[in-house]
């Protein structure tokens, strides 16, 4: 892995709204280095020997959570694991009092979950400690963006002037948002599908199409992005049932082969098979589902040795 000399404009990954174009095309640019290193034998690289990275999750998490793990391994970081549920949060310690205690023990970044957004914004401004959101509630998930777009790139060599639809609960979701500034920075029309409950009143003074109806969306789109209904996140009933849901905005093969034309299918997982989509497309050849898990770890490793060039 060669070293660059251009560096973020941003000390923290807060959110893509933080992030210039020339900060999202350096970070993809990396990402795709870094996914060279990975297919060789050897996957490791010493880039981040000196660093000690704290992985602070206040949510539950998998993939996120086993994908920086591993980024921080492959680049031979010193990582430790914090979750809240076997923490002394349980007793009622706080946000700043649980960091300063892991700083303590000399940690140089933080990668954090958490359910309140804003959550890493409050810590930046409180710790010394480089801060990567890795979700903060139903706010922003700047890398699950990245990865989502380094993953477009591959398959159609920019995001440029490519139409994504991004399919089902935007009301609740961290992704849409994250993605919907990742690609327009980039170049790309954003349409948001679902019904009308689950789309923020907000969302068209960001520059998006809405559209109701999934046909239309899936007709008008090169990339479908299709959303979980996020039931822990939702308080009332925004839909009769997830049978009705799955109806008007589930997508099966059937619907996939009576478009006219291919699109490429993604999701940020966890899927809910039969729900927003069923296992015939998921797994099918226009589905690149596993390719955003594989790119995750590139985008991470990218971001982590671009911001460590920022300590200080």
């Amino acid at each position: 892995m060669s070293t660059t000399t251009e560096q973020l404009s941003t000390r923290h990954l807060l959110g893509i709204k933080d992030l210039t174009e020339n900060d999202i095309q350096l970070i993809l640019d990396t990402a795709a280095n870094f996914k060279d290193v990975l297919n060789r034998p050897i996957k490791k690289v010493p880039s981040l020997r000196d660093i000690t990275i704290a992985n602070v999750f206040f949510e539950n998490s998998t993939r996120t959570r086993l994908s920086f793990e591993l980024a921080e391994k492959r680049l031979s970081a010193d990582t430790i694991n914090f979750a809240a549920s076997s923490s002394s949060v349980s007793k009622g310690e706080t946000l700043i009092d649980t960091v300063n205690n892991i700083l303590a023990m000399k940690v140089d970044m933080i990668v954090m979950r958490h359910p309140y957004a804003g959550a890493g914004v409050f810590l930046s401004r409180h710790v010394d400690a480089q801060i990567v959101n890795a979700g903060d509630g139903a706010h922003e998930h700047p890398t699950q963006a990245l990865l989502d777009s380094f993953s477009i790139r591959e398959r159609y060599g920019d995001v440029a002037g490519r139409k994504v639809a991004i399919i089902g609960d935007i009301l609740h979701s961290r992704v849409a948002l994250s993605n919907i500034l990742c690609l327009q920075k980039q170049g790309a029309e954003v349409m948001v599908c679902g019904p009308t409950t689950l789309i923020p009143k907000y969302i068209t003074s960001l520059g998006v199409r809405v559209e109701h109806d999934l046909i239309k969306a899936l007709n008008w789109c090169d990339v479908a992005n299709m959303l979980r209904i996020q039931l822990e996140r939702q308080d009332i009933a925004y839909f009769p049932s997830l049978r009705e849901y799955s109806m008007l905005y589930g997508l099966n093969k059937e619907i996939l082969d009576s478009l006219d034309k291919e699109i490429t299918i993604m999701h940020p997982g966890p899927i809910n098979r039969g729900v927003e989509i069923t296992s015939d497309v998921a797994d099918s050849k226009h589905s690149i589902i596993l390719d955003q898990v594989e790119n995750g770890v590139a985008v991470r490793m990218a971001v982590l040795y671009l911001l460590a060039g920022k300590r200080g």
